[in-house]
């Protein structure tokens, strides 16, 4: 039973990970200083979907499955978990490089918003 919720935190801190990356950068247009956590973020899960490699958190999650009796899956969390929602059929690797520069482009538009605030304020700060 322990291994099993072991395993489903995984699952949960996977997810959250995933979305943090993708969406964080939103969260540092509110909260500036999540900036040292985002780009961090951003930077690992480009590099696991453009390089097709494969996150620590999988085998992890797949280790605590096993010691809880369950059927550990084959392939990356993104293919056992999110495959159909987010990726479409026939996936190949040249889509998969375009979705991770997708993700980067994508924030590098949030982050261009997130200097032009945060400089404003800074601006404006110096002036007062």
């Amino acid at each position: 039973m322990l291994y099993r919720v072991l395993a489903d935190l995984v699952l949960v801190a996977h997810f959250a990970f995933i979305l943090f990356a993708i969406f964080g950068g939103l969260l540092v247009l509110l909260r500036y200083h999540i900036i040292w956590l985002h780009v961090p973020a951003l930077v690992w899960g480009a590099a696991i979907v453009g390089l097709g490699a494969i996150c620590p958190l999988t085998p992890l999650e797949n280790t605590l499955r096993g010691l809880a009796g369950q059927q550990a899956y084959t392939g990356s969390f993104l293919e056992h978990y999110l495959l159909l929602a987010i990726y479409p059929p026939g996936l190949t690797r040249e889509v998969q490089v375009l979705l991770a520069a997708g993700l980067v482009i994508l924030n590098v538009i949030i982050y261009i918003l997130v200097w032009r605030r945060h400089g404003r304020h800074k601006t404006a700060g110096r002036k007062n």
